[in-house]
This record gives C-alpha cells, structure tokens and sequence, in this order.
C-alpha cells in the first residue's frame, strides 16, 4: 500500500519538470548571448582593421 502511494505521488510531483525547462531556458539564452558576442566581435575587428589600414595608408602618403 505504502508503495502505490508513493508512486502516485512521484507521478504527480512536477518539481523535476519546472527544473528542466528553466535549465532549457538558460541553455538557448546562453546560445544567444554566446552568437551575440561573436557577431559584434566580429564588426569591431573589422571596424579596427579598416581603421588600421587608414592609419597605415595616412602614414605612408
């Protein structure tokens, strides 16, 4: 008898459930930060080499 309660009890407890899903919450918002930050390093590098090269041509001439 104690057993079948405890399964029923173990059927109905969502706290494992609620637990998943914000840690599939935290892992697609941590994808995005992550793509976030590669894209904008991405536009300051380039930002920084064309500046780079304008430097380099100003010196030159």
């Amino acid at each position: 008898m104690a057993m079948n309660g405890l399964l029923a009890q173990f059927a109905t407890d969502e706290r494992g459930a609620t637990a998943l899903e914000y840690g599939l919450i935290i892992a697609v918002m941590a994808l995005a930060v992550i793509g976030g930050i590669g894209a904008v390093g991405a536009a300051v590098s380039g930002s920084f080499g064309s500046s780079s090269e304008a430097v380099e041509a100003a010196k030159a001439s």
